[in-house]
Parts: C-alpha cells; structure tokens; sequence
C-alpha cells in the first residue's frame, strides 16, 4: 500500500511536498520521500492518496490514566493537593468493576478521535485486564503498586502483577510497572520493581515531585499530606530529613535515569543539579492541563531542558482535565511557553515519548521499518507552516492507521 498526501511530517527531516510513505502486509513502513520516487519502488502497488492532507506519526500519550474517564467534571480544585486525593478516593469507592471497563473503553474512543494512537495507562486495577477486549490503540499497561496498607509482601504483591503480563502477551505496546509514588510505594517495592524491570525488559514509571504538600512531607515531615499518611500507619523515618522528593527518590536508588517520571512539578535548582550530575537517559512526562487544574509552580521546562532531560507530555486523567486531546496540551504548553517552536511541541508527542518507551525509530516517525502508525489532517497551506498548523488543530482527526490498519 502507499499512502499519498499533500504534504508529510517524517520527524526525521524536512516535511515532504506531495510525499508518500509504503506500508507492507505486516504494518511495517517500508520507503518515504517523494511521490514518484515511491511509486518507482513499488510499481503496481495500490495507492490511497489523502489529496490536501499532511501525513504524520500517530502521537503517544505519555501519562494517563484510563480508570478516571468517567470522573470529567466530578471534581473541583481542592484547596490542596491532599484534599483532592481523599476526593477522588472517595469517589472510586463508590464505582464498580464494570465502571472502571467502561471508563476504559471510553478513554480509547476519545484519544483515537484526537489522533493518539499509542498510551502509556497506569493501570491502578490490574485485575480488570482479565475481563478486557483486546485494546483499540497501542498500549503500554503500568501496573500501578502501593503496598503502604497492603500486609501482603512486596515481592507476592509483584509476581501477582506480572501474571497477568504473561496472559496478555499478543497485545499491541507492552506492560511496565508503576510503584505509585514514595508516599504510597515502598523502598522495597521500588527495588523489586526496578529489579524485574531490568530483568523482563520492562519500562517504569512513578509519580514524583507532583506536589507541595508531598515536598512538605519530605523536607520537614510536615503538612496534610504527612498527617494523612501518618493516620493510616505510613512509617515515617524517610521524611523530615530536608532532602526534596525528588532527592530522596533518587538518592536512595528508587528512581532515576530511563523511568519516565511523571510531572516533576516541584524540583528546585538542587534537583536539577542532581539530574545534570547524574548520567543517564532521563526522562520526564509533563502535563500540562493538570498542572494548571492543580494550581502547581511554574513548571520548570527550560531549566529541565538546559540539564538534558527528555520532556514528553501526558494528558494524565479526566479528574483533573477536561479532555484527552494531546493537541490541546500541545496549545497549553505553547501558550505558557511562548518560545518553544511547533515542531519541538510535536516532538513532545512523538519522537520523545517512543524514545523513552525504547521505541526510538519505530514509533513516533514515518521512516523505513517503523510501525506504521500514522494520522493525517486537512491541510492546504505552505509548508513553512505545517508544525503550526498541526500543533492548532482543534478538530478530532478524520484519518487514522494502527500498525498498518486504516481505521
């Protein structure tokens, strides 16, 4: 097969005028460039031709959370960080089972209408993966761990988990871990996870620095979320100490190079010191509506840039976002951060996330052996103008391929 468009958006190069990209029977891209040029290379071969279109890779969401679908609008800001967990605690008490699947269901619907064809879900109910179809998009189940009011082990806690890794292997992405966050998971469920991780090729990723009530619990053992956690039995000799979140994380071996750390809302000049000092593939998720529902700090984007760190972007969930629409974090992102180009935008959404997936060069770019995940928009303007073009889209997408399949 070979696709045809106006123009296309490889991320490897400049943008293609009347490009082309062949796909094979296995959903593999196998040639891009020009039209004729392609066409040359597979004579015979059928072509769909999308006329005023740009043809780009599908884009990856990087955080989210699929459970909570159901939850738009439900939840107000709170006056804290706290607060807004014993909200949405309160709240999941009250769904079932066949909520949650059909929450899921509708997460998939919505970010294929917006052209996401790859996610990463921290899967908070990894029980529900045995009564599910067979996922719509590509996606990476992180099976989110807390053992902090569990009295079953850590290690039987895991190897519960990863049975259901083994039963799902034909699914399109993969599996990861998720040890939830320091205030909830255990040194010791880091270590396994990390463990199992480097041993299963899996990736990881936790939830860190997202908040000030979690920096006031860590440096001083303060604040409401310190008191919560001490009501419920959370040993608290790691706290109080003046080290951040983020330090104590990485400090102790609990996270660091190649886990994508999600939202990094609260890292000071330390942290980022700390990043710089130690090397490694760093990775972090941003998002950007979230971070703005919750009121945080000024996200701190170009002192994480100066230090090197891979910046990708999530939607996180629907209890604190009103849509899953990674265009519309793309605009959010633009509108805080006024210097940053289209195309970097996009890249946040493509090439960055496949890279901290370990799918560098088969996700997130159009280019000979990559998957064949791609959208494709309405365009008619100057090439000049494609990344700003792409980043304003405001429309779901009207055309979409998985791994080869038009769907």
């Amino acid at each position: 097969m070979i696709l045809r468009a106006k123009t296309v958006v490889t991320m490897t190069g400049l943008p293609l005028e009347d490009g082309a990209v062949s796909v094979d029977s296995s959903g593999r891209i196998t040639a891009v460039g020009p039209f004729a040029e392609v066409a040359r290379g597979a004579p015979g071969g059928e072509v769909t031709d999308l006329g005023e279109y740009v043809l780009l890779p599908g884009l990856i969401n990087a955080h989210c959370h699929l459970d909570y679908t159901g939850l738009r609008n439900a939840l107000n800001r709170q006056a804290s960080f706290t607060r807004w967990i014993a909200r949405i605690n309160a709240l999941k008490r009250q769904m079932t089972n066949d909520d949650y699947l059909e929450a899921i269901a509708a997460g998939f619907r919505e970010m294929r209408a917006w052209g996401t064809t790859s996610v990463c879900n921290l899967e908070a109910f990894p029980e529900l993966l045995a009564r599910m179809p067979r996922p719509p998009l590509r996606t990476w189940w992180f099976l989110e761990l807390i053992d902090l009011r569990s009295r079953v082990p850590a290690d039987t806690l895991l190897a519960g988990a990863l049975s259901f890794l083994e039963r799902h292997e034909d699914w399109l992405g993969g599996f990861g871990l998720n040890p939830h966050a320091p205030y909830t998971a255990s040194p010791e469920l880091y270590r396994l996870c990390a463990e199992c991780a480097a041993e299963c090729g899996l990736p990881l990723t936790t939830h860190l620095a997202e908040s000030a009530d979690e920096e006031a619990m860590f440096r001083r053992g303060e604040g409401e979320l310190a008191a919560f956690m001490r009501q419920i039995g959370r040993p608290m000799d790691d706290c109080g100490h003046g080290l951040s979140s983020f330090a104590n994380a990485v400090r102790n071996g609990l996270a660091g190079p190649g886990w994508l750390i999600a939202h990094a809302n609260e890292l000071d000049a330390a942290d980022v010191a700390l990043i710089a000092a130690t090397p490694g593939d760093w990775h972090v998720v941003h998002c950007p509506r979230s971070h703005a529902f919750f009121g945080h700090r000024p996200f701190p984007w170009e002192a994480l840039e100066a230090a090197g760190v891979c910046i990708s972007l999530g939607t996180d969930s629907l209890a604190s976002n009103e849509s899953l629409s990674l265009f519309a974090e793309m605009q959010a992102l633009q509108q805080a951060r006024p210097r940053l180009t289209s195309e970097t935008l996009l890249k946040t959404v493509t090439t960055h996330p496949a890279r901290a997936l370990g799918k560098a060069g088969e996700l997130g770019v159009i280019r000979p052996g990559a998957h064949a995940d791609l959208i494709a928009l309405p365009f008619a303007g100057a090439t000049a103008q494609v990344y700003d073009a792409i980043v304003a889209n405001r429309s779901p997408v009207p055309w979409i391929m998985l791994n080869g399949n038009i769907l």
